[in-house]
């Protein structure tokens, strides 16, 4: 088995390699067009405008955040904590709220030691996993995200599926 498959196939059973990172095989598609890895987000100056891509970890937007989306991404090198303004996130909500892998356009925002990368634009490059192998890679999302769940969804209610024993009711 490719090292490829042995990375999908580790993501769609525990939703992690030990092998490599799936950024990892695309990351040379990425370097040709000037994208950053996330970690040299901690070398870049404050202000600089960025490209980076990603598989989305995590998407949060708290009810005390006055409408501001974070999005936490991974690449092969690291994270890269995003800011999505409303405005932001209003305009691109489908590529927010689906996206398995992002691409970010953005400037940089430190201070002292936090980094956020403030999003202008966001892409769905989602369809760029389907390089690494012909398996299809699981979704990230979760139920919360209203976009599904990255496993295949369920004949029937647990409670009815036959494996499980009935349980031993005493009356």
């Amino acid at each position: 088995m490719a090292l490829g498959e042995h990375v999908v196939n580790d993501y769609q059973t525990i939703r992690l390699s030990l092998k490599a990172h799936p950024m990892h095989f695309l990351r040379a598609h990425y370097d040709a067009r000037g994208f950053v890895i996330a970690d040299s987000l901690r070398t870049l100056r404050n202000g600089r405008r960025v490209s980076l891509a990603g598989l989305v970890l995590i998407r949060q937007r708290p009810g005390s955040a006055k409408g501001v989306c974070f999005i936490t991404l991974e690449d092969e090198t690291g994270i890269a904590n995003l800011v999505v303004w409303p405005d932001a996130f209003y305009a691109q909500r489908k590529v927010v709220m689906g996206a398995r892998l992002m691409i970010v356009h953005g400037v940089i925002q430190r201070d002292e030691d936090i980094i956020h990368l403030i999003a202008r634009t966001l892409e769905d490059d989602t369809a760029m996993l389907r390089a690494i192998s012909e398996e299809p890679m699981p979704s990230t999302l979760s139920v919360a995200d209203a976009g599904g769940s990255w496993r295949p969804a369920a004949a029937a209610h647990p409670r009815d599926v036959v494996c499980i024993p009935k349980s031993r009711d005493f009356h």
